[in-house]
């Protein structure tokens, strides 16, 4: 029978002392309400584009696996973990969640991934003095695949040509309406539905030099 005379602060005398295996692991999560896995994974599929079935997650620092857990629900498919823990990793391993797992002390070995192999790279719970050295960012951010940025820069470069003609007095904004499902994705960097957006102008008269 699993122990329930655990407290909030047995568990936090564990966190505090490493994170040494006590046995209880998921018992100790559900005492903290830890719910930072959840969040970040709700996070990540909020702003996503792209084909969650194809897409390549990196999680790092997996633990046994709650992160992936969740997003799995969301629509992604292939999950890639590193942890430092070999006891952790056997429990991620069970999961069935991963199509490959690897053990890494992060700060101390090379993350052992070619740069710019994952769609998400995902990093919860680590990130803090004593566990996962700042470094680590910089070898996190070569994993990561590039985002598409092309729709970024033109509107941005629509933006700054539409500011320059009200400067100039050649029309004024009458309203700018921002639709979230403008039409259905048919590209393989995107899925669901892509944003647009409406632009009214009103051509200002012409004065008589």
């Amino acid at each position: 029978m699993a122990n329930t005379s655990r407290t909030f602060s047995d568990v936090r005398n564990v966190i505090l002392s490493a994170h040494k295996n006590t046995g209880n692991y998921e018992q100790d999560v559900a005492l903290l309400d830890y719910r930072a896995p959840l969040l970040a994974a709700e996070c990540v599929s909020s702003f996503f584009r792209g084909d969650r079935e194809k897409a390549a997650v990196l999680d790092v620092a997996c633990g046994t696996g709650l992160v992936s857990a969740h997003l799995k629900k969301m629509g992604f498919r292939h999950f890639f973990g590193i942890d430092g823990s070999l006891w952790t990793l056997e429990l991620a391993k069970k999961t069935g969640l991963y199509q490959q797992l690897t053990q890494c002390l992060l700060g101390q070995d090379e993350i052992p991934f070619e740069a710019e192999t994952y769609d998400i790279v995902i990093i919860v719970g680590a990130l803090s003095v004593g566990q996962v050295p700042l470094t680590v960012i910089k070898e996190l951010w070569d994993a990561t695949k590039p985002g598409n940025t092309d729709d970024r820069e033109y509107k941005a470069e629509l933006q700054q040509m539409i500011r320059a003609l009200e400067e100039e007095q050649k029309w004024s904004h009458v309203t700018v309406v921002e639709e979230e499902e403008w039409e259905k994705a048919v590209s393989e960097q995107d899925s669901g539905y892509i944003p647009g957006a409406i632009y009214l102008y009103q051509k200002s008269f012409r004065c008589n030099p």
